[in-house]
């Protein structure tokens, strides 16, 4: 997976670049009257999406169907991944960027209007914040089953730097599925992420949340197109199902700006797809791999999952209407 070429034929690509895009990684632009909605729900609550945010390449297919994932604690995040397009901030501009006391209710409002049965939400890094945002997290994740006691809650986390403390005060929130991304495979962490970030903190927090709370799920995701050898993505599988992770995502790699890393293979189809094997063979509950696959899409296929390893097997079945 390391070679800096593409595999199909000269039809299967398009654009210019020194790396030309498969044809199968090019969606149309988010459209409808869900995506209209969704838009004046975030808008009238001062509330973010991951999918705008970090242009998301499944908005159309998301937003149309009524789905997507709520971003809290504001849209510019304490740290600068080089592969991620959500706004950094400095130190004195994130100082000057304090957390909404009304968000918890605003998110728990949002859910309740789109009738969610299945609620993702994620955050910005907030590591100038003496908890680094992690009270906030637990208020939101609290409110939003005060309001909607029959929905469960996926949330994507931060690190939290490794504390222990803060890990907990999260996990003692009741979300249903707790997720932190890894990434990447060992050797490029430093390379990919900001430098507060390391393959062995993320694998840790895993572990702590698992720990924490045994019967809530763990999940993490992974990208794919950095130079990464076939390799390295095995070893980073086995490692997370050594840190007690339940679910796993693979996903493409897409640069979203000149600033971000660039990408250094477009991988077939077929290549998830043998990922996708591998992953199930090692004993993940539940595996998601694809071009298109982000830690949050599709998150609503592991409902059942999440109730019977959370012992909610009476709670009612999904509806229209999830987020991803």
């Amino acid at each position: 997976m390391g070679e800096r070429v593409t595999e199909g034929r000269p039809e299967d690509f398009v654009g210019q670049s020194h790396l030309r895009k498969p044809r199968w990684l090019v969606r149309p632009l988010p459209s409808g009257p869900k995506v209209a909605q969704i838009q004046g729900l975030l808008r009238e609550h001062g509330l973010h999406t991951v999918c705008e945010e970090a242009r998301c390449p499944n908005r159309g297919e998301c937003w149309a169907q009524g789905e997507a994932t709520l971003m809290i604690m504001g849209d510019t995040c304490s740290r600068g991944c080089r592969f991620c397009d959500v706004k950094t901030g400095s130190k004195s501009e994130m100082a000057a960027l304090p957390l909404d006391v009304l968000e918890p209710a605003k998110v728990a409002q949002t859910v309740r209007t789109l009738g969610l049965t299945y609620a993702v939400i994620t955050s910005v890094d907030r590591d100038e914040l003496p908890d680094q945002g992690a009270d906030h997290w637990a208020r939101t994740i609290q409110a939003i089953k005060l309001l909607n006691p029959q929905t469960l809650i996926d949330v994507l986390l931060p690190d939290f730097r490794g504390e222990r403390a803060l890990v907990e005060r999260v996990a003692r929130a009741g979300a249903h599925v707790h997720a932190h991304n890894i990434e990447t495979v060992r050797r490029l962490q430093p390379v990919v992420r900001d430098h507060r970030a390391t393959y062995q903190q993320s694998l840790d927090v895993l572990r702590m949340f698992k720990e924490a709370a045994p019967r809530v799920p763990t999940k993490s995701g992974i990208m794919v197109g950095h130079g990464e050898t076939r390799e390295e993505l095995i070893e980073t599988l086995r490692d997370l199902r050594a840190a007690g992770v339940d679910f796993v995502t693979i996903g493409q790699y897409l640069r979203p700006s000149a600033w971000h890393l660039d990408v250094q293979k477009y991988v077939h189809p077929d290549d998830f797809a043998d990922l996708e094997r591998e992953a199930q063979a090692m004993g993940f509950a539940h595996v998601v791999a694809g071009p298109f696959v982000r830690s949050s899409y599709r998150a609503w296929e592991v409902e059942r999952i999440v109730r019977q390893m959370g012992g909610l097997e009476g709670s009612p079945p999904s509806a229209e209407g999830s987020t991803s």
